[in-house]
């Protein structure tokens, strides 16, 4: 037997196991010791998919429910200084005679019983129940027929409960404030917010939302979805189509790729599922029989297109409920995909033969994409082949070991592929990474530019070529293998320089990777100032332990800067980080951990994206020159005992 091995042994018999090892927790406690089991990740509000933010859907959803039954039609909103959250909706009321199991009881809810709750996006009793548990305060009032039955909680132990006559309308209101122990420095986002309260109101037309005094309403669905979220003309008029439990809309637009927004009963499933692969399988099988002819990959090149579907007790793949899994409308209906296919199938061939110059315009785009798709046929096979040769000895990725791809794998958002310039900054993140949610892909020097070429330069641009294989989106999003992918360049001009040139790609060729939330920009310290001398002032100071007694604060910009060097005077000594290659593996850990500062890409239809990129990417050299230099700033000399080592 190895050393290795008796040394475990010996481990393992000094290990006690005895009663006192087995514990019950109650349902409060469980949320706060596993609260990933149920809103995923925690986070500070800076992105959409943050813990604050599933708190909030959890408290709406029950109002939308009451909405979708016919019981009130409008929903008041309010977050004060961006930390704190009330929904007041006019709905029924919880029942009183048992409100406070149903805010602090896992497994008890309504929505068990389909006669109250047909097509409900919360079934699992749990919602609601998580808000109140990681809450440092949670008040619940039930307004029902002249009295309103009110509880306080805090981190989900009942404070009070009183019960009195009202005048109010029926309704419920709800007030929290997530816990910031857990939720660290979070905030509200005003965009992020106003996104998804947008989405609830496409999504339920006729329902008003009033978020903090704005009115917020839809009168045409999906169709207004649509006209809010495209980023290019529409080639023609939005075709909107709607049945008892499917409302579908779509277009085309010159633009690379496939689009779309897909919804299940109200829930915003942002990567898709059975109902999304539904509408994509049959909107090109019916436009193909249409015509008679055309591949399904011509027939969606370019569409834009929103599906919201109404199931009963739909299964998702997990407790945030962004991807659909279930298989049938309902437990002894029909499957989702024949659904879907059927109403496609009339609708759709229905609005072809009734408006014929439509369908001209649609057919006139699939030939375009066709004569593409077979102008760059060659350099297409040539291109994969080098893609999967190179994979096989592939320098440039480093791959992780866990892939969005992986559906029963609970760290799969978590995976993410830093896009690095050259060698020494992907070293040193490679030292330093998760080996199982985080990968590497270094670029060797400036990518091209791509703005205003066709998808051939795609498959002829090595560097191109293979980051489209690493991130393997040649076919759209559905095979994406990372949640994130993170431009991770140098602070400098010509860092700033690549990350545009990577952007400009993306927006190009696959701007739905942008649309839908998954390309951000790391964000990684311009300065290091330390001092051993003086005694820290303030608790966020940190000490890294390792370099005598050193009081280190990393800055990430230049205010961050002057007031490090406040606090720490005097003799402080800063260090500006020129490239990523020149942080240590061992403090860049500290950069891209749990702590990590990513910034998200947007984009908007108001962004005017194409007018952006013809300025900055286009051929008007001259232009572009003027304008820098007539609006050239040169900055004042820093004074001698602030510069930079």
């Amino acid at each position: 037997m190895s050393e290795e091995n008796n040394i475990n042994e010996q481990n393992l018999e000094q290990v006690e196991y005895n009663d006192d090892n087995i514990r019950h927790l109650s349902d409060m406690e469980h949320v706060r010791t596993r609260p990933g089991m149920y809103i995923g990740r925690l986070g500070d509000g800076s992105l959409p998919e943050d813990g604050i933010y599933v708190l909030l859907k959890e408290v709406i959803d029950n109002s939308i429910d009451e909405f979708k039954m016919h019981a009130g039609d409008r929903i008041e909103i309010n977050i004060e200084d961006n930390l704190r959250v009330s929904v007041r909706d006019y709905g029924r009321g919880i029942p009183q005679g048992k409100l406070i199991e149903a805010v602090s009881v896992l497994n008890t809810g309504g929505k068990y019983d389909s006669k109250a709750f047909k097509k409900s996006v919360g079934l699992n009793g749990v919602g609601v129940k998580a808000v109140n548990a990681l809450s440092t305060h949670f008040e619940v009032a039930s307004y029902r027929d002249g009295k309103v039955r009110r509880a306080t909680f805090e981190r989900g132990i009942l404070q009070t409960d009183t019960t009195e006559d009202s005048q109010d309308e029926n309704g419920t209101y709800i007030y929290f404030e997530p816990d910031s122990t857990l939720f660290k420095e979070y905030s509200f986002h005003d965009d992020i917010v106003e996104n998804m309260l947008r989405n609830y109101t496409y999504l339920n037309t006729g329902l008003a939302i009033m978020y903090n005094g704005r009115r917020i309403l839809s009168r045409h669905g999906l169709e207004d979805l649509l006209k809010d979220r495209m980023t290019n003309d529409p080639l023609y008029p939005i075709i909107h189509l709607k049945g008892d439990d499917i409302e579908v809309a779509f277009t085309h637009a010159n633009q690379y790729g496939e689009e779309y927004y897909s919804f299940v009963n109200g829930q915003h499933t942002t990567q898709g599922g059975t109902h999304q692969s539904a509408f994509k399988e049959h909107i090109a099988k019916t436009i193909k029989e249409f015509f008679g002819k055309y591949e399904y990959g011509d027939i969606r090149t370019g569409i834009v297109a929103a599906i919201a579907i109404n199931v009963e007790e739909p299964v998702f793949e997990s407790q945030t409920k962004i991807k659909l899994g279930s298989t049938q409308m309902s437990p002894d209906g029909d499957s989702i995909n024949k659904y879907v296919g059927d109403f496609i199938k009339q609708q759709v061939d229905n609005y072809l033969h009734i408006h014929q110059d439509v369908a001209e315009v649609i057919e006139n785009k699939i030939k375009e994409s066709e004569r593409e798709r077979k102008a760059m046929a060659g350099v297409t096979k040539l291109a994969r082949e080098r893609a999967k040769k190179a994979n096989l000895h592939n320098r440039k990725l480093r791959d992780c070991r866990i892939h969005l791809s992986d559906v029963k794998n609970e760290r799969k958002e978590e995976s993410c592929i830093f896009i690095t310039e050259g060698d020494s900054a992907s070293g040193s993140i490679t030292k330093s990474r998760d080996v199982n949610t985080q990968a590497v892909f270094s670029l060797r020097g400036k990518p091209l530019n791509s703005f205003g070429l066709t998808k051939k330069v795609v498959y002829e641009n090595e560097e191109f070529n293979l980051l489209q294989a690493a991130l393997d989106i040649e076919e759209g999003l559905d095979t994406l293998r990372y949640n994130k992918v993170i431009v991770a360049t140098d602070a400098d001009v010509d860092g700033m320089h690549i990350r545009l040139l990577i952007i400009t790609f993306f927006l190009q060729f696959f701007p739905e990777l942008i649309k839908k939330g998954h390309v951000y920009v790391l964000q990684t310290p311009l300065f290091r100032v330390r001092n051993k001398r003086t005694k820290i002032r303030n608790k966020e100071m940190r000490d890294d332990g390792k370099k005598g007694d050193f009081v280190t604060r990393y800055c990430y910009s230049e205010e961050e800067r002057v007031k490090a060097i406040q606090d720490l005077s005097p003799d402080p000594e800063i260090t500006r980080f020129k490239g990523l290659g020149e942080i240590s593996p061992e403090e860049f850990a500290g950069f891209i951990g749990p702590d990590i500062r990513l910034e998200q890409v947007t984009l908007h239809k108001n962004d005017q994206v194409q007018k952006l990129l013809e300025y900055y990417m286009g051929k008007n050299t001259m232009e572009r020159q003027n304008f820098i230099i007539d609006n050239l700033v040169i900055e004042e000399d820093r004074p001698e005992e602030e510069a930079y080592e």
